[in-house]
């Protein structure tokens, strides 16, 4: 046994951590929060992205990126399962109107669905906008589509 190879036995020496804010033994004056304000209250309550009443960056820089809700085409939108709910075969907006199948008066009208629909009867549509499938279905019962 050498002086130069002594050692410790392992956990006899650890830095015991002392605990912040308990008082100058503890290593720090302030409790490691920095001096005055409201970061060294005790509750603080700033937001993410708060800056101190500085206009913050999320709002300096400008938005960006596209939105296709000014552009995009808004319709009334009918599915031809409805046409049995009418009381006629000559299908309009005032008589959509009538049934309150539609809504919104002044949006154009689009029937849609699939062509393995049976209709009961001939129907005579003026709308605006129509599926292929529905157009089928439509044919198939030997009706009529006017395109508005």
């Amino acid at each position: 046994m050498k002086l130069n190879t002594l050692k410790y036995k392992t956990g006899s020496r650890g830095h015991k951590q002392k605990i912040a804010g308990r008082g100058f033994g503890s290593g720090s004056k302030r409790g490691f929060k920095g001096n005055k304000g409201q970061g060294q209250r005790s509750t603080v309550n700033v937001r993410v992205g708060f800056e101190g009443g500085q206009t913050p960056l999320y709002i300096r820089v400008g938005k960006f990126g596209f939105n296709n809700k000014n552009f995009a085409n808004n319709y009334n939108v009918i599915n031809i399962k409805d046409l049995s709910k009418l009381p006629s075969a000559n299908v309009d907006r005032k008589i959509l109107e009538d049934a309150k199948i539609i809504k919104h008066n002044k949006l154009p009208i689009k029937l849609i669905g699939s062509n393995n629909v049976s209709l009961d009867k001939p129907y005579i549509l003026n709308i605006n906008k129509i599926t292929k499938g529905a157009k089928e279905a439509i044919e198939k019962a030997n009706g009529t589509i006017n395109l508005l």
